[in-house]
């Protein structure tokens, strides 16, 4: 299993609610439609909890970049997908990993490349990129916003312009791999930071469930709804920065979304990480759960 490289700001927990800005930055979204013609899928054997746990360890230490997997316990199978980058060795390897328990795995190819990207635009910049403004969240009388960790890693300061005229405050806490959170503190009382995501007032921070509504907005494709289709996926998107627990979902995104907010109603959900495919032909977008940094950092909504 991956260390984690995790730094947290040491804040007392808060009691408030936590608030969605999303002014966007930067991760495309996950595209998970099954690949055409050739066929796609392979059906796996329903296998026990113990072979699906063995299997998404095998997965896990076969270390191919491109892949994402998630159990489905409903099936009794270990999903896993793979994007154009894998190849027929590379999902060969998966299957040699796995062993004995190698008929647990459905496998099924997406089109398109997982990955974190970053783009420029009108959102919070770093001297290195654009990130999307997840929740506002605080710690008694400080704020903080919570965004996508691997935005945050190498601790950045941020600004609300692409100039970098207009400060808004420093990086204080980063967890990316193995998480996809960060958080950053506002020290300019000049830049306001409602509770709101868009028109929605943020209340409370919620678990998702499979079959959840959700609603995501991001700096690049704005709004865009879907469903959770799985949850504790794990995505390797190469070079060693995998990250696992993360929320499924049909929900589209593109560069320049990552870090954004993931609602159901007036409850945040989660944070935009990455995946494959667009919002034009659709996709599939994993999101870090934010219910995980909220405790991570003791901060709350508002």
């Amino acid at each position: 299993m991956r260390t984690k490289r995790t730094n947290s700001p040491g804040l007392r927990p808060g009691t408030a609610r936590l608030f969605a800005a999303a002014t966007g930055l930067v991760a495309a979204a996950a595209l998970a439609i099954p690949a055409t013609a050739a066929g796609a899928q392979e059906r796996a054997t329903v296998l026990g909890a113990e072979s699906l746990t063995a299997a998404s360890d095998a997965v896990l230490a076969a270390d191919v970049p491109g892949t994402a997997w998630y159990t489905d316990r409903a099936s009794g199978e270990l999903v896993v997908t793979a994007d154009r980058t894998v190849s027929a060795e590379g999902i060969a390897s998966i299957r040699r990993a796995a062993g004995a328990d190698a008929g647990a795995l459905r496998v099924e190819r997406v089109p398109g490349t997982l990955s974190r990207l970053i783009s420029g635009g009108d959102a919070v910049y770093t001297p290195g990129g654009r990130c999307t403004v997840g929740f506002n969240v605080r710690s008694g009388s400080t704020y903080y916003f919570l965004t996508a960790g691997h935005c945050t890693e190498g601790y950045p300061p941020w600004y609300a312009d692409p100039a970098h005229t207009i400060s808004i405050g420093p990086t204080v806490g980063s967890s990316f791999p193995g998480n996809d959170y960060g958080l950053v503190r506002y020290d300019n009382p000049a830049v306001t930071h409602p509770g709101t995501v868009g028109t929605v007032d943020i209340t409370g921070a919620a678990n998702a469930t499979v079959g959840m509504p959700v609603t995501r907005l991001g700096s690049t494709t704005g709004v865009h709804t879907g469903t959770v289709t799985a949850l504790n996926a794990t995505v390797n998107y190469g070079n060693g920065d995998i990250v696992s627990g993360l929320i499924r979902t049909n929900v589209c995104a593109e560069p320049g979304d990552s870090g954004g907010p993931l609602h159901s109603g007036g409850r945040a959900i989660g944070l935009t990480s990455g995946g494959s495919g667009n919002c034009t032909s659709g996709g599939t977008t994993y999101f870090q759960p934010v219910t995980e940094a909220l405790t991570a950092y003791g901060v709350s909504v508002y």
